[in-house]
């Protein structure tokens, strides 16, 4: 069952921009935290940034102040900004649903979160 599909991911020079999409195929998005991960090449997947129902958001220490988590329950979209890229920011980007109840602070750990989308590539070159 796939809930999520991504896009936007690309190629780009150290110090571009791309800005992902995440869109959600069920049907009470307004209701779903919603986190963004990615992976390296041999490397765990790690989180990067997560906005809650009530948008609550957490970004990792390691992309702050480069990245902006966003949503649009109109659109059942949450958009991931990503700025001044550096090669060390290739992977594959997922998206993922909260699976906490109430009001958690997630920390964007993997065990978080469920029901994985098959994510977008991004590839930064220096």
């Amino acid at each position: 069952q796939v809930e999520f599909v991504e896009s936007g991911g690309g190629s780009v020079q150290t110090g571009g921009s791309l800005r992902l999409s995440c869109v959600y195929a069920g049907i009470n998005f307004h209701q779903e935290p919603v986190g963004w991960f990615r992976q390296a090449p041999g490397r765990e997947r790690e989180g990067v940034a997560c906005i809650t129902d009530t948008f609550e958001i957490t970004i990792v220490d390691s992309m702050k102040g480069r990245v902006t988590i966003s949503r649009d329950n109109a659109k059942k979209t949450v958009y991931l900004e990503m700025n001044n890229l550096k090669p060390e920011d290739t992977g594959l980007y997922t998206c993922a649903r909260g699976m906490r109840l109430g009001n958690y602070r997630y920390s964007v750990r993997e065990e978080e979160f469920a029901y994985w989308g098959q994510g977008t590539q991004v590839t930064v070159s220096s």
